[in-house]
């Protein structure tokens, strides 16, 4: 907390808020592309403090929530199989997929395992040579190095049972289709400032200037969200389409060389499905032809997946920042934390756990019938 508290001041936070109010003339709609931006927005009531007119859509940045149904039931799959250790974050463990999820592979006998990092996976099949060890490399650019090291690893110490899952995706062609969809509403963007670690923002100057768009690196923190919120409607409303990195403390514009060269040698850019969304072009990676021999799915070839979401769960118009959470008519009833729907409730990153977590447009009924309290906490109080 000593080097947070000064994030979370709220004096500065007011003032902050007073200059977007003082500032703006006219609606604007921005989107957090992060869905750790979410929970924070959400949690610490930043939409709350902001002027009516600002409304905050929450973008497709939870990246359990966009791993496609497909792949999960694949997963579900090869974890199922008596030669298999199957590894994973543990976020993933309760994402529903057509009939199940990890947890309930567990219970029927899988071995399942919840690891920290995925060179732990790496360690995992170096100690079991009689088993095949899959890891789950789910998530954007932020977690893509440290998969890509445990498959250089793995093909370094020469390991044959060594594979991983994967369903990573990339957050510019995911911008680009949100701003070429139809009906698109969005007219700014927050950029994850952990991405934007890694691969720096040398990516989104062409994009703002394309489409005429202000996009500002941002970070976590209340006080981050602010200023990025506040350089947002700055820009928009002086007529600007910049590039700002409101994260200058970590991010930098070339972002981290050595891991993007890592990347460049393991994974190659390809078409990607998007859960609730659909295939973006050149929207994901795969791995590389160097390092195709550690693909689970072509290890283990696993056909005659049939999907079948809940028609109840309305995750992928979430995730296109169509409606709100609550706006779902399952929210809150058929669809909670304990029993999701859809994998926007499950993660830690989704905005339907962030609505029902701290409260947001429930009623006393539901809050009552589910246990729960109202637990935002408005910096504005």
């Amino acid at each position: 907390m000593k080097y947070l508290t000064e994030f979370r001041n709220g004096e500065i936070a007011q003032r902050i808020a007073r200059e977007i109010h003082s500032v703006t003339t006219r609606p604007w709609k921005i989107m957090e592309v992060c869905g750790g931006q979410t929970h924070s927005i959400i949690k610490n009531g930043i939409d709350q403090m902001l002027p009516a007119g600002i409304e905050m859509i929450h973008g497709p940045g939870c990246p359990v929530c966009v791993t496609p149904l497909e792949l999960i039931d694949k997963a579900l799959a090869i974890a199922a199989q008596p030669d298999v250790i199957f590894c994973s974050f543990g976020d993933m463990l309760r994402v529903p997929g057509t009939d199940a999820d990890l947890f309930q592979i567990k219970g029927a006998g899988g071995d399942v395992r919840v690891v920290y990092s995925p060179l732990d996976a790496v360690d995992l099949a170096v100690k079991h040579p009689d088993k095949q060890v899959v890891f789950f490399g789910v998530g954007f650019e932020t977690t893509a190095p440290a998969n890509a090291m445990s498959v250089h690893v793995a093909k370094r110490r020469g390991l044959k049972n060594f594979s991983v899952l994967i369903s990573h995706v990339l957050v510019p062609p995911a911008i680009e289709a949100i701003l070429q969809s139809p009906g698109n509403q969005v007219q700014g963007f927050l950029l994850a400032g952990h991405v934007c670690s890694v691969m720096g923002y040398w990516q989104y100057p062409p994009l703002a200037e394309k489409y005429q768009i202000p996009l500002v690196v941002t970070g976590f923190e209340p006080l981050d969200l602010l200023d990025g919120i506040r350089r947002t409607v700055l820009q928009l409303e002086q007529g600007r389409h910049e590039v700002e990195n409101a994260y200058s403390r970590v991010v930098t514009f070339d972002g981290n060389r050595p891991a993007q060269q890592l990347l460049a040698e393991v994974f190659e850019v390809t078409d990607r499905a998007w859960r609730g969304i659909g295939v973006i072009p050149q929207s994901g990676w795969r791995l590389s032809a160097a390092y195709r021999e550690f693909d689970a799915e072509e290890r283990f070839q696993i056909t005659g997946i049939h999907t079948q979401e809940s028609p109840l769960c309305r995750s992928g118009d979430v995730l296109r920042g169509a409606i709100k959470p609550a706006e779902c008519s399952a929210f809150g009833k058929e669809c909670t934390p304990r029993h999701p729907l859809g994998a926007t409730m499950v993660s830690s990153e989704g905005a339907c756990a962030a609505y029902f977590n701290y409260g947001r447009f429930i009623s006393p009924e539901q809050l009552a019938g589910a246990g729960k309290a109202p637990t935002t906490q408005t910096l504005s109080s």
